[in-house]
């Protein structure tokens, strides 16, 4: 694991390299400094060297607290420098990885989810990096050149240490062994929080049009409560780090004041090696607390670490072909052999079973069924947004799984059920279906949607700013701009998934229009609530609970298919009574 995340330091290796010997090179000229001082004290104070003794090592000490300050700030900077590219890096793998997910594997992770572990757990990796680069040299080298100096000074007062480091030690393994499971427990409720965030603030305006503002205002509290309670509960055992570290060095103080005092009373001992012996113990205790501070640290991480490895070893179950030989869609043939499939690849529990179903290239098919009876999820399957469980899926004479995901995908356009809109001008959405559409091929695309008419009617045109999420556009507006955008592809095969279900009759009337005079040879999907939508299809798949339960011309499903007639009839008769209402 700690192989894989040092790949990420990538082009800013040099520095990573680099802060540790800054970091040793500022703490050599801190371990001299107490020594120098001690020469001063008895040598030029108390001794004979005198006043040009006492200034000479004087400049020798503050030259070496210049070169501490100029390692210390480098070294601070390149930590900083390698650890925020770091942090890039593995937030830009993470990304990467996301968008390599297939539907199913992002409905393991809550969105919330995966937003935590992209900004939280990403910054506290970072930060536990940039404290191993500086801490994680500076206290051992400290610790060990300090312990050095203090032998050398007085043997038998360095074992003072003897007491305070196994209490530490203590301490610490309590803490770490303690905490690392609260710190896990805390980053989820960090997931749940930042879910519920999320999805008010995409429903801001359902959320004010029912007056639910106290409601999700409560929630919230709740949820930052949660939050807070699992942040303190982990907390408290890590602050325990603090007192134990600070009794530990006031008291190893106190042993050396009084030890060392009695030895500078019988004359054993000079007043200058006490000062000097006094700063090692206290360079040594402040070791000890940066090397506590940095397990402290690295059990913060740890969780955040164990979770952005889930990301990253997520494999996707949906992939490329094996192999160098690269299929196009050589049409926009359909077939269906027995295809069954279930969201929980549980063969007990298909969302659609045994579908056999042949469309030929250029046919429009309508797709006709009741709430859950797995419309969409049929359609899914030929960009191969999931993959079927049983049977074969042949798209453009070839299996789906056959393709090179993006070759597939390229020639496939879906509107999906959601509507979905980027921030940017309608210009820049509408490039998604072909980045070097020209201005005419926009205007066109847009004129067979019915999107032109409004969007001219806006003062800066097609460079209108949309707004996030295509906030400024109504919803019927915004269904037909993704209808453009998907037209702007030329498809061998377009899906629209209940995409006119925003707009007026006459409206979808024209875009029905436009789509046989513009997609003459391209097969069209359309599932569609209103019967008056795919009336004029080719033909008419009827589904019904996961299957086929009907399959024809809208003539022929009138005389054999009884949910067809029903769903028809229950529409003209509303229809007959809204005519009569408004005559």
């Amino acid at each position: 694991m700690i192989k894989r995340l040092l790949s990420y330091v990538g082009e800013y290796r040099k520095y990573a390299i680099l802060t540790p010997l800054f970091m040793i090179g500022e703490v050599v000229m801190e371990v001299l400094i107490p020594l120098v001082m001690a020469q001063i004290i008895d040598n030029g104070i108390q001794g004979t060297g005198g006043m040009n003794y006492t200034l000479k090592m004087g400049a020798i000490m503050v030259m070496l607290a210049f070169i501490s300050l100029f390692f210390g700030a480098a070294g601070g900077r390149a930590g900083a420098v390698a650890a925020m590219g770091f942090a890039k890096n593995l937030r830009n793998s993470l990304f990467d990885k996301v968008q390599d997910f297939s539907f199913s594997n992002i409905d393991k992770f809550s969105t919330g989810s995966l937003v935590t572990r992209l900004t939280t757990d990403v910054t506290n990796t970072q930060n536990a990096f940039m404290m191993i680069l500086r801490v994680g040299f500076r206290a051992p080298t400290m610790l060990i050149g300090a312990t050095i100096m203090a032998v050398r000074v007085n043997a038998r007062l360095s074992l003072v240490f003897l007491v305070a480091i196994p209490i530490l030690g203590g301490a610490l393994y309590f803490i770490i062994s303690k905490a690392h499971p609260r710190f896990l427990e805390m980053l989820k409720r960090y997931d749940t929080m930042n879910t519920v965030v999320q999805e008010n603030l995409i429903g801001i305006r359902v959320v004010k049009a029912f007056v639910r503002e106290d409601h999700e205002d409560k929630k919230f509290r709740d949820h930052a409560d949660s939050v807070r309670k699992a942040q303190f509960f982990a907390e408290k055992l890590v602050i325990m780090n603090v007192p134990v570290m600070q009794l530990c060095m006031y008291g190893s103080i106190l042993a050396v004041l009084w030890f060392g005092g009695n030895m500078v009373l019988n004359r054993s001992f000079e007043i200058g090696e006490l000062s000097s012996f006094l700063s090692y113990i206290a360079q040594i205790l402040m070791s000890l607390m940066m090397l506590s501070m940095i397990f402290i640290i690295s059990i913060i991480s740890y969780a955040s670490v164990q979770r952005i490895m889930e990301v990253l070893d997520e494999t996707p179950n949906i992939q490329d072909a094996a192999g160098e030989t690269e299929l196009h869609l050589e049409d926009g043939s359909i077939e269906f052999r027995d295809v069954s499939f279930s969201y929980a690849n549980d063969p007990e529990n298909l969302t659609l079973s045994h579908i056999n179903l042949s469309i030929a290239s250029g046919q429009t098919i309508g797709i006709i069924g009741g709430t859950g009876s797995a419309k969409t999820s049929l359609v899914q399957l030929i960009p191969r947004l999931y993959d079927v469980l049983d049977g074969q899926l042949i798209v453009g004479g070839h299996d789906v799984r056959d393709y090179k995901l993006r070759d597939l995908r390229e020639e496939v356009a879906m509107v999906l059920q959601k509507n979905v809109l980027f921030s940017g001008t309608i210009r820049d959405n509408l490039k998604w279906g072909d980045e070097n559409a020209t201005d005419e091929e926009i205007q066109a695309a847009c004129e067979s949607a019915q999107a032109h008419d409004f969007v001219q009617s806006f003062p800066d045109g097609y460079n209108t700013d949309l707004g996030q999420g295509g906030v400024n556009v109504s919803g019927g507006q915004k269904q037909r701009l993704c209808i453009a955008r998907a037209l702007l592809k030329k498809p061998k095969i377009i899906i629209l998934d209940d995409s006119t279900s925003a707009v007026d009759t006459a409206t979808d009337s024209k875009i029905r229009a436009a789509f046989r005079k513009k997609l003459k040879g391209t097969t069209t999907l359309i599932i569609a609530q209103r019967i008056s939508s795919v009336c004029d299809a080719d033909k008419i798949i009827v589904l019904d609970e996961g299957k086929i339960n009907g399959f024809g011309t809208h003539e022929e499903l009138m005389k054999t298919n009884e949910i067809y007639r029903e769903v028809y009839e229950s529409q003209q008769k509303g229809v007959d009574e809204y005519a009569r209402t408004n005559a």
